[in-house]
């Protein structure tokens, strides 16, 4: 509480000011005005990636219908195969949620495009270098054990998806770029647009034209690249930060290459270490049902993450502005603000699941046994929902901080020296089955890497960390260019 004087009277007692309520009221203000800039992004961000997301629980939805052999098959080659690329390019264009978001704070614009030139480059080269996992997909789900039928239509469908596999080194990085510079309500309307492609195309494909599990796939590949050509479409309203295409995305790209495979490292250890869940569960006894199950599962908490990465990436971009430029207390401020708001929703939900937990398979199956397996499922469910209400947004701080390098190794000791070989002991040793894989997947996993991740943002510096970003976006910056122009917003 602050001391004053009254001025022009020394004479008169000290006066005590009512500090604390101006404290609190300034708090409540600084909260306010941070979660609007979080909800900017944050808004149209749930909504596009629920889109992008239910683009998936649509055509599983689909294939479900059709039989559980082909929900088996859609969900590994999605979950598994897709899902082994995706985490890995969707982990190499975060390296622009550093890059560009440190740039546009740091006002040095006419960078990003070059920067988003170069990741389509390096993420369009590993689709390449990726695509045997396509070719090969059902000699590959043998080998990790699948029963040989959802194998050879997984496979099939794998090959269908390729188109997809190829729209994800454009969309990524598009979606950076313009997320960096808070151009948000474009990137939900597109993936609406998207949305209601897949819904139509799936219809036609699926029940009118009889494809049958082909036509699900067909139907995202067509979804996908519909919202890759919206996007491109609308670089021509981003007249300061994309100038065109340019020969100075080739200069550079090595040590581009080399901050986007630590970033791919970062996250995809992450995302396929749920990958792996549903491989281990395909060595259960009566593994269809238990592969069924546990995909409904992960599809439901993987269309409710959709909010916890929209906190991700506000989170990544609020730190990356701040730091970018020079403001470190308004980058602590905001990582604050974006793991307590993360975190009460995803509350709210955990409780919804618990509520819901003997409705919530009926989207995808009416299979009997399917239906009681993920009733069972549902605990586990809800504090994996609860679980990454924080931990996603702890990594979109680290993105936004470029600390990709560092989080990976606490990825690879957290996920995979502890959390796999707890599932491994639990559900075969312990003989607790699919319970015991997750559980000990989250509890060992999970629960023990958002510790990690705590103590390293609450010890951070932030002084230090605006100052390694200045030195970055100055290292970064192509020295031939103006790095001086009129502020956008």
């Amino acid at each position: 509480m602050g001391i004053v004087q009254r001025d022009g009277d020394p004479d008169q007692p000290l006066l005590r000011e009512a500090g604390d309520d101006h404290d609190n009221k300034k708090l409540s203000v600084r909260v306010w005005i941070e979660s609007k800039k979080l909800w900017q992004i944050v808004g149209p961000a749930i909504f596009t990636r629920v889109s992008a997301y239910t683009m998936n629980i649509i055509s599983q939805a689909f294939a479900g219908h059709l039989g559980e052999v082909e929900l088996a098959a859609i969900s590994i080659a999605n979950t598994v195969i897709v899902g082994f690329n995706f985490g890995l390019l969707l982990g190499m264009a975060s390296a622009l949620e550093t890059l560009c978001g440190q740039a546009f704070g740091a006002k040095r614009y006419h960078m990003l495009g070059i920067y988003m030139q170069r990741s389509w480059i390096v993420l369009f080269l590993f689709c390449f270098l990726l695509l045997p996992v396509y070719v090969f997909a059902t000699p590959i789900l043998k080998w990790l054990g699948q029963p040989d039928d959802v194998a050879e239509l997984s496979g099939v469908v794998a090959v269908w998806l390729i188109p997809l596999h190829f729209s994800f080194a454009f969309q990524f990085p598009l979606q950076r770029f313009l997320q960096s510079q808070l151009e948000n309500q474009i990137l939900a309307w597109v993936s609406f647009v998207g949305l209601l492609v897949n819904i139509f195309t799936s219809w036609l494909f699926v029940y009118v034209l009889n494809f049958g599990v082909i036509g699900a796939a067909i139907a995202l590949d067509i979804s996908w690249w519909v919202s890759v050509l919206g996007l491109f479409g609308y670089l021509g309203w981003c007249r300061l930060t994309w100038t065109g295409f340019s020969t100075q995305a080739f200069s550079g790209l090595w040590e581009y290459t080399k901050l986007s495979i630590a970033s791919g490292v970062m996250l995809c250890l992450e995302n396929w270490y749920y990958r792996i869940l549903i491989l281990m569960t395909g060595h259960l006894s009566n593994a269809t049902v238990a592969v069924d199950a546990l995909s409904v599962c992960m599809s439901v908490n993987g269309w409710e993450i959709m909010i916890p990465l929209a906190f991700f990436a506000a989170a990544g971009v609020r730190v990356a502005n701040e730091l970018g430029a020079g403001n470190g207390n308004a980058a602590k401020f905001a990582t604050i603000v974006a793991v307590a708001e993360s975190t009460v929703i995803g509350f709210i939900l955990c409780i919804l699941i618990m509520i819901l937990r003997n409705k919530v398979a009926l989207i995808f199956t009416s299979s009997e046994d399917v239906l009681e397996e993920v009733d069972t499922l549902s605990y586990l469910l809800a504090v994996t929902i609860l679980l990454n209400s924080v931990q996603p947004v702890l990594s979109g701080v680290a993105v936004g901080s470029g600390w990709q390098a560092m989080v990976a190794y606490v990825n690879l000791g957290c996920y995979y020296v502890i959390g796999l070989p707890l599932g491994f002991l639990m559900g075969w040793v312990f003989d607790f089955g699919v319970m015991g894989i997750w559980g000990g997947m989250i509890f060992g996993g999970t629960a023990f890497q958002t510790v990690v991740l705590s103590i390293i943002t609450a010890r951070c510096d932030w002084d230090k960390e605006a100052e390694t970003a200045k030195q970055r976006v100055q290292r970064w910056s192509s020295p031939n260019t103006d790095n001086e122009s009129e502020d956008p917003k």
